[in-house]
């Protein structure tokens, strides 16, 4: 189903396609920023909730800065100083975020308006979001082609995948990034939440959240989630001079085990005792930024709900943060005639 959800500055009408299957879950995405604004799923009883932070108009997204359910790109994370050099030349991007470029920069993909089209397909409901970002957008190289595809199906999963096409070398590192809180957007903090991410190792970080370009072992650290850990034992430890990427919480680059290139593997698993709601993440992404909302600010969300500080929680699947500037790190370049291609699958299911 297709309507409209309003009009931005300039005139351009906005509009939100629901996806819902079998079972009764609804997603609702919108080509503005190719958002995923809504995502109702049942708990143990059968009640539905929308398990996804956002705003209930058009405006809030226009104003808001944190993200919420966006596509991102076309370099999702940060780049150091916002420099790199490809084939020798050297290129300045934006520095919004601090010293730093991230997420694209503040005209980023999530705050630009996509094509659509809508279609059923054999595993079920699906929307495709399209739009040609031109040589120099944001700074960066090459007229680049995009694909952002949004399938549910009545397996009850949502799976998103990510194509690009360019016609000069670039850099691509596209990902999504919903604010998840299982017991219902809104209704409090993660603390309850139980996670599992299945990652050996991390990227350490300086100040500024940018990689230091080694890659260390979780075992012995508070990022050690090999094994189911409730959030509010975990976010307890948190020191000043811890290793999570925040003396505030969680938001660190987790490196997942190694499998082939393109093969979907588990990423991470969270559970919610009090609704019994579990999150199921798969990935063919070398990693996943793990991030529990350390700088959400009490400002309102839905039904003028507040988002506090740690009341969501991210798995940003991705490449490293800055792996441009770092030769080691999984590759982010896309050469003409390559086709970047991601997935991502959210699988829903209940506890008792």
């Amino acid at each position: 189903m297709r309507t409209n959800f309003g009009k931005t500055p300039d005139g351009q009408t906005i509009e939100l396609y629901t996806l819902k299957n079998r079972h009764g879950i609804t997603a609702k995405v919108m080509t503005y920023g190719a958002i995923l604004t809504e995502l109702r799923v049942p708990d143990r009883q059968g009640h539905l909730a929308d398990i996804v932070l956002g705003y209930d108009d058009l405006e809030g997204y226009l104003k808001g800065t944190s993200h919420f359910g966006a596509t991102i790109g076309r370099f999702g994370n940060r780049i150091a100083q916002g420099r790199f050099t490809l084939n020798g030349q050297k290129y300045v991007l934006e520095a919004n975020n601090g010293a730093n470029h991230l997420h694209g920069g503040t005209l980023g993909f999530d705050r630009l308006v996509w094509q659509a089209a809508s279609s059923m397909t054999d595993r079920g409901p699906s929307v495709t979001f399209s739009r040609l970002s031109p040589d120099g957008e944001s700074g960066y190289p090459g007229n680049l082609t995009v694909k952002a595809t949004y399938t549910l199906t009545d397996d009850d999963t949502l799976e998103l995948t990510y194509e690009a096409v360019t016609d000069k070398a670039t850099l691509v590192n596209l990902t999504n990034h919903s604010y998840f809180n299982l017991a219902g957007a809104g209704s409090g903090d993660i603390s309850g939440h139980v996670i599992q991410i299945d990652a050996d190792r991390f990227t350490p970080v300086d100040a500024g959240l940018i990689p230091t370009g080694v890659i260390e072992p979780v075992a012995g650290t508070l990022l050690d989630f090999s094994k189911p850990a409730l959030l509010k034992t975990r976010m307890e430890q948190i020191k000043p001079d811890s290793l999570t990427g925040s003396p505030l919480g969680f938001d660190i680059n987790m490196v997942l085990r190694a499998s082939p290139a393109g093969v979907i593997r588990p990423v991470a698993t969270v559970y919610e005792p009090n609704s019994g709601r579990v999150l199921k993440v798969s990935s063919d992404q070398p990693a996943v930024q793990f991030y529990t909302g350390n700088f959400l600010a009490g400002s309102p969300g839905k039904e003028g709900k507040p988002y506090h500080q740690h009341y969501a929680f991210c798995l940003e699947t991705q490449h490293f943060p800055d792996s441009v500037n770092h030769p080691s790190f999984p590759s982010v370049l896309l050469q003409p005639g390559e086709t970047y291609h991601t997935r991502t699958v959210w699988e829903f299911s209940t506890r008792q």
